[in-house]
């Protein structure tokens, strides 16, 4: 076996349903220790993949590799139970008649005293020593995700496959899991792949993302690179709310409220949408109409009515109409920002915040 194999490998993977390609030419490769994330919205084929991965369905084409070694092409199968890869899930599916001990440690062979040793030491890395002689329905909704979680370590699993783990765990909870999650992962220097639709949960765990879209892999990198360099539109409304202005390409320029756009590569007349998040939106007061001095890395400062506004807590929310074509425009503002309705304002974008794409047909 190369040292270098990764220790999880997926080529090419297809699956079909009713001639519908489920899962399409799906490459990507996991080292230990390192967390993957399928993300995406429901029925992309990130559930299908981890299926096929466990065993648990079969590919139409396409090979899967365990530490340089084949485990199923669509001649050659290495049943599931022989895959040495651990399986969890958002239904904890814990045995209700079983004690913690006896949940983390079934399926486990060898001496009894090993197995209960084993499970032990699970229990003490997820906090859950001191319930090993409880019963599912004892412990809470967080305490058995973690008891589902050291039973899926106890035969030390090279890979660990995670369904939406917590997804139905309550919002206050989830964070501490999932940070005490990764903790104990590391600690086993599994290989994890997470399938998940939230992509803050794939930016809080994983080390490399792959983003699906209708049973393929349209961007693949770290979740840095993923948030602040996103391949199309739809990539970068995956992650946030997104605002989106409208212009002509003219001699690689696109004039707006905001000033022109360096738009290389497109025609002359190419229609493009210039997007960027909320949160990158300044805000300035309306001096008696006179903006704030353009600079170069936040381009022309656009006059704007506001339409509504709203505090949700941690942050407000403004609305704007823009002066210039009426476009609408969202601002987030950190803590209270509650102006009048139809204050003008002065809003800037900070060019390095912007994302052009040709506007989808």
């Amino acid at each position: 076996m190369p040292s270098h194999a990764p220790r999880l490998e997926v080529k090419n993977l297809v699956r079909s349903f009713e001639g519908r390609r489920v899962v399409d030419d799906v490459s990507f490769a996991i080292n230990p220790g390192q967390v993957m994330c399928l993300l995406g919205p429901s029925g992309c084929g990130k559930s299908t993949t981890l299926r096929m991965i466990a065993g648990v369905d079969e590919q139409d084409s396409g090979e899967i590799w365990v530490d340089g070694q084949l485990v199923c092409d669509t001649v050659f199968r290495i049943p599931p139970e022989r895959r040495n890869i651990g399986l969890m899930f958002q239904d904890f599916a814990l045995f209700p008649h079983l004690s913690v001990g006896q949940n983390v440690g079934f399926g486990l062979k060898g001496e009894r005293g090993d197995i209960h040793r084993r499970a032990q030491e699970l229990l003490d890395k997820v906090g859950l020593l001191a319930k090993i002689d409880q019963f599912p329905h004892e412990l809470s909704g967080g305490e058995q995700q973690r008891v589902a979680l050291a039973r899926a370590l106890a035969p030390r699993p090279k890979i660990m496959l995670m369904d939406e783990p917590f997804s139905g765990l309550d919002n206050r909870l989830r964070d501490g899991i999932r940070d005490e999650t990764l903790a104990v992962l590391e600690a086993e220097d599994a290989a994890v792949l997470l399938v998940t639709h939230e992509p803050e949960e794939a930016m809080r765990m994983a080390d490399q993302i792959a983003l699906m879209r209708s049973g393929s892999i349209v961007q693949q990198g770290a979740p840095y690179n993923i948030y602040n360099a996103p391949v199309d539109r739809e990539a970068v409304s995956f992650f946030s709310d997104v605002n989106v202005i409208s212009a002509c390409v003219t001699g690689a320029l696109a004039e707006t409220a905001f000033g022109r756009f360096f738009c290389p590569g497109y025609a002359d007349g190419t229609h493009v949408d210039i997007v960027f998040r909320p949160q990158h939106v300044r805000i300035d007061f309306d001096r008696h109409g006179k903006g704030p001095n353009p600079t170069e890395q936040q381009g022309v400062a656009a006059r704007a009515m506001v339409k509504r506004a709203r505090f949700l807590g941690r942050e407000s929310i403004v609305d704007f109409a823009l002066e210039y074509n009426g476009e609408r425009i969202t601002a987030s503002v950190p803590n209270v920002f509650l102006p009048p309705v139809d204050a003008p304002m002065w809003l800037t974008i900070p060019r390095d915040k912007c994302f052009v794409f040709e506007r989808a047909r």
